[in-house]
């Protein structure tokens, strides 16, 4: 087996510009969101080429004003990227 730069599986999360994930429909956001569990939970750093997003980024925008500029939110929840994702019990 060929070793590899990256250890371990990434992240599970998906997260895209609002307006973005607001334009694609279910069946889109599906796609993207398995293709990254399926990535992580196979020990891969990085998800399919086949589920990468085309049109998120403005024609002319760079890339610091891409991450920047935009409202980055989780494609699966609906929250701000940098949200936890684990659900909290309800103590009692």
């Amino acid at each position: 087996m060929a070793k590899s730069k990256v250890k371990g599986g990434g992240t599970t999360k998906v997260c895209l510009p609002a307006s973005k994930v607001r334009s694609m429909s279910a069946a889109e956001k599906k796609k993207v969101i398995n293709a990254k569990k399926s990535a992580a939970s196979s020990g891969k750093y990085k998800r399919s080429r086949k589920s990468n997003v085309s049109g998120a980024r403005k024609k002319g925008a760079t890339l610091r004003d891409w991450f920047e500029k935009e409202n980055w939110i989780n494609v699966a929840t609906g929250q701000p990227c940098g949200a936890s994702s684990r659900k909290r019990k309800n103590k009692k």
